[in-house]
């Protein structure tokens, strides 16, 4: 029998069929917003919505630079890098401390990032807006970015502690032998051998910050503090939507996101999986 046939006959037609009709449901979509993003508004209305447009126009991103897009793009790389980079130098010495320490009170500590798992967003949001408001804070981007460390933490923690479980004890005993103390340890061994673990998690919490928009509209109001979650609400009239030029905002808005997840991509798998071999 040829070898191409025993291929075929132990294929997974079944595997490769529902592979198949998901993949269509994840381009199709896609295909839409791309094209429907360069029709006019009449043509939105007039053509097919799988057929191309004809003609194709740049009006809608036009339209879109022209407006507060670069000041909301801003907004959101701001909160986002700050939120992102505070979670980080937060989480990774509690792991470190977790997976190294000998005291109880970190057992409990690592159980209490086990318990925020548990605790919807949603259901904190007049608590938060409580605190905000009471430390001056509302309308301000600063108040985007401290909830967004508190929710961002603990997945963030359990994901590095996984991964330092992972990492041969011998080598910080060796380290601990010549005198290193634990933060020598965790700048000269955690952090460099997490480096895997530290971007699947910045690319994941960078994900959720980015299209966050529960906080922003409950936490902000004026207009300068808009994020880009929120600015697609510029394209809105009273009695209809532009959707050309929204999903022209949606396409220009998910760039940044891309091009973060092309340069970490080799990393998610390695990160998401660490701490299952055990």
């Amino acid at each position: 029998m040829p070898a191409w046939l025993r291929r075929v006959l132990h294929a997974n037609v079944v595997g490769a069929v529902a592979g198949l009709f998901w993949l269509a449901l994840v381009i199709v979509p896609l295909y839409w917003i791309a094209i429907t993003s360069l029709r006019s508004r009449e043509g939105f209305f007039d053509s097919h919505p799988l057929e191309l447009p004809h003609p194709a126009t740049l009006d809608n991103y036009r339209r879109v630079l022209e407006g507060d897009f670069v000041r909301y793009l801003g907004n959101s790389a701001l909160v986002t890098v700050a939120t992102v980079g505070l979670t980080l130098l937060v989480s990774l010495p509690a792991a470190h401390a977790i997976v190294h320490g000998k005291s109880r009170a970190l057992v409990l500590t690592f159980q209490l990032f086990l318990l925020g798992l548990a605790i919807p967003l949603q259901a904190t949001i007049i608590p938060v807006y409580f605190i905000v408001s009471k430390i001056h804070l509302y309308d301000t981007l600063l108040a985007l970015v401290l909830p967004g460390v508190a929710f961002s933490t603990p997945l963030t923690v359990v994901i590095l502690v996984n991964f330092l479980r992972d990492v041969p004890r011998e080598l910080f005993e060796a380290m601990r032998i010549d005198g290193a103390g634990h933060w020598r340890m965790l700048r000269s061994l955690s952090l460099p051998l997490a480096r895997p673990a530290i971007i699947t998690v910045a690319v994941y919490d960078t994900l959720n910050v980015w299209n966050a928009f529960l906080f922003p509209l409950i936490l902000t109001q004026d207009a300068s503090k808009r994020v880009l979650t929120l600015g697609v609400w510029a394209f809105q009239g009273e009695f209809n939507i532009d959707v050309p030029t929204v999903l022209a905002y949606v396409v220009l808005s998910t760039i940044p996101i891309v091009a973060l997840y092309i340069v970490g991509r080799r990393y998610l798998v390695s990160g998401l999986t660490a701490g299952f071999s055990k």
